[in-house]
Parts: structure tokens; sequence; C-alpha cells
């Protein structure tokens, strides 16, 4: 008997630490310093007031409105478990200034799903980025909506309004529930506010960053609905010819769920998605953790390489966090640019914003703000 209570209290403690480790990720502060461009910070919520007070209810930062032009909606955190997105849209909110038009930033557009790691995969809670005054602490994040905040899932997920079957936990897919509806789910409702908040600004371009596994195809890519496709496909080739490589890939019409399929075809904006290279996803990884998920080093993946197994090349330099930021920020750069020369009237100028080498010079931790050092009138929290 004095056994059992002994393990039995053993595993009592186990699981108050293990709580207690959930509960304060779940809840980690992530500062975002207002840049000297943002006007002003709305909330998802002021578009569709059913997610007031409900974990979804983002942040949206708001840069320019001075001269009239057009207006872009750029998605951080689709997915959390692929930082780079975030990380650009932090760097964009804590640096940019904007000439002409507005630029709406949403750094945790699946708020949720920063919240939970994967089950079952190991994934580090949270992952810091070196700075010049000493760090910023991240959380990991996953895929899907929380659990917590959104159960159960069914046995199929049938997508709305198409009716399309998809796999049961994409009912927690922010990626997969455009264009929502009012009376769905956490995540349909989520994007269904994003649908009225884009309808509502008459945004022109809405970017939703990603990264993907090497051996997913679609990678390195900007996926462009039909709307998009003459100006993802100028932007390929200016930046494949002075900057790094990157493809682009027709939005399917068969697929549902898509942000680049379903914006488009909901509102009057041009639809894109960019994706990058991480690692850190790949099914062939080693030790899942903060370090591979930073360097993007991982000779397990490498080997797939040599053996053919991947769509994109890779080598013991692997793909570092800078480099992904870097594709991030110098496609959005590039891709306003060619949109402003095609339409002046609607020009959207964003500056002070770092490109792909100067991210990889000095670090994407060089580009975020000591929220010690800030106002704390101009700090809010992720």
């Amino acid at each position: 008997m004095t056994r059992k209570i002994l393990i039995l209290a053993l595993g009592a403690l186990l699981a108050v630490f293990a709580g207690l480790g959930f509960y304060n990720i779940r809840h980690l502060r992530e500062p975002v310093v207002l840049g000297p461009g943002v006007a002003e910070v709305k909330t998802l919520s002021e578009y569709f007031p059913a997610l007031k007070g409900s974990v979804n209810d983002c942040n949206i930062y708001v840069l320019g409105n001075a001269k009239p032009g057009g207006t872009i909606l750029i998605l951080g955190g689709s997915h959390p478990e692929e930082p780079s997105a975030r990380l650009a849209a932090w760097v964009m909110a804590e640096n940019g200034m904007v000439d002409q038009g507005r630029v709406f930033i949403a750094p945790s557009a699946n708020r949720s799903g920063t919240k939970v790691t994967r089950p079952g995969g190991a994934y580090p809670a949270s992952y810091t980025i070196p700075t010049p005054w000493g760090g910023q602490t991240f959380r990991m994040g996953d895929r899907w909506a929380s659990p917590l905040d959104q159960w159960p899932d069914p046995e199929v997920f049938i997508h709305y309004p198409s009716r399309q079957n998809l796999a049961y936990m994409d009912v927690r897919n922010f990626n997969r529930a455009w264009p929502g509806r009012p009376d769905g789910t956490l995540t349909e409702k989520t994007c269904y506010a994003f649908i009225e908040m884009i309808k509502k600004e008459k945004i022109d371009i809405v970017i939703d960053l990603h990264e993907a596994e090497l051996q997913y195809p679609v990678i390195s890519t900007i996926v462009a609905h039909q709307k998009g496709a003459d100006l993802a496909a100028l932007a390929s080739m200016v930046i494949s010819g002075e900057e790094f490589n990157i493809g682009v890939e027709n939005s399917p019409k068969a697929l549902r769920g898509l942000s680049h399929r379903e914006i488009g075809d909901a509102t009057d904006a041009v639809s894109l998605l960019l994706e990058t290279p991480e690692p850190f996803l790949d099914a062939t990884r080693g030790r899942t953790d903060a370090q591979l998920l930073l360097t993007g080093q991982d000779e397990f993946v490498v080997r797939a390489g040599k053996r053919g197994l991947l769509f994109e090349k890779i080598d013991k330099k692997g793909w570092p966090i800078d480099v992904r930021v870097g594709r991030q920020t110098s496609t959005i750069l590039t891709l306003l640019d060619l949109w402003s020369q095609d339409h002046p009237e609607r020009a959207i100028l964003l500056k002070d914003v770092p490109k792909y080498a100067e991210v990889i010079a000095k670090g994407t931790g060089a580009f975020l703000k000591d929220p010690k050092a800030a106002d704390p009138a101009r700090i809010r929290y992720e």
C-alpha cells in the first residue's frame, strides 16, 4: 500500500508541474513595441463582435492612413508552428513606416494556435530570438487551434460552403476554414471576421505568410489566386533575379478552405500565400527542439535530400530563421513595389522594413525592439 501511495503521489506531482508548464506557456505575454508607423491598434472583434473576449480576438496593427492609397492585410501566425511568418509580421509592426496607403498586420491571426504545441510531437514550448538587449521569447504554437478552445473534432470536417470533405482535425485549421461563417466553430468565426474586415476596409491585397516542410511540393513559392497571378509571376522573376529563387503556384480551384482560394473568391482582394522552407516540420527530422527551429539544420533532412526525397535543396547550412524571415519581408516589399507601380492611385508605399540581405547580415533580433526601453503606452501583447 505504501508503494502505491508513493507512486500515486509522484504521478500527482508530475501532473502538477506539467500543468503549471502548460499554463505558463499558454499565458506567456509576447510584447509588440509599436513602431513609429503604427497609427492605431484594432481588434478583430471590431469587425465581428461575436469574437469579443474570445481567445481569437487578435490585435490588428494599422500603419499609415496619411496619404490615400491602397490597403494590404498581412496575416502572420495562420499556422503558428511556422515562426518566420509571425516574426516577419512582428518586424514590420515594430519598424515599418508608410508613405502612402495603409498596412494592416495580424501577427497572431490564429491566436489559439499560438497557445498549444503538437500533441505527441515533442515540440519545445517556446523559443528565444537573440537580440542586442538580451532576447525575446515567443510561444512555439501548433498548426491547429487548441482543443482547449474548440472541441470536439468531428469524424469528418465538412467545409462550408463547398461541402468538401476534409480531414477531421482541419476543423481547427485556420487555413482550411475560409471563408468561415458567423455561426460556425471558433476557427470558422475567426475566418469570417477577417473576411468582414477585408470587405469593410476595402483591402486590395491579402498576403498569408507560411512555412513548409521540404518534403512538401508547394515550397519556396508564391501561391496566387488568379486575380494575382500576373503580380506573383512578375515578383518571382524580380526576386529570383536579384535575391533568391522563388516560384509561383496557381491556387487550385478544386481545393477548398485555403486563404489564397477563398479570400480571392469571396472578396475583391488579390489573395496570395507565401511559403518558405522549414526543416523543423519534416517527417524525417531528428530531435525536434528550439535549435532545429532556429537553425534549420538537420542531418536526417540532409540525408533525405541526397536520396531525392525533398522538393527544396538543403545542405549543412540548413535554413536558418534569419534566411526565412528575410525571404518573407523581401517578398512582401517586392510585391508592394510592383503593385504600386501598376496601381499608382492605389499605391502602398511601405519603408524601413529590412530586406533579405539585411536580415541575414544583422539577424532578426536586431529589428525587435526592447519593451523595457519603450513607452508602456506603446506596447501591446499577443
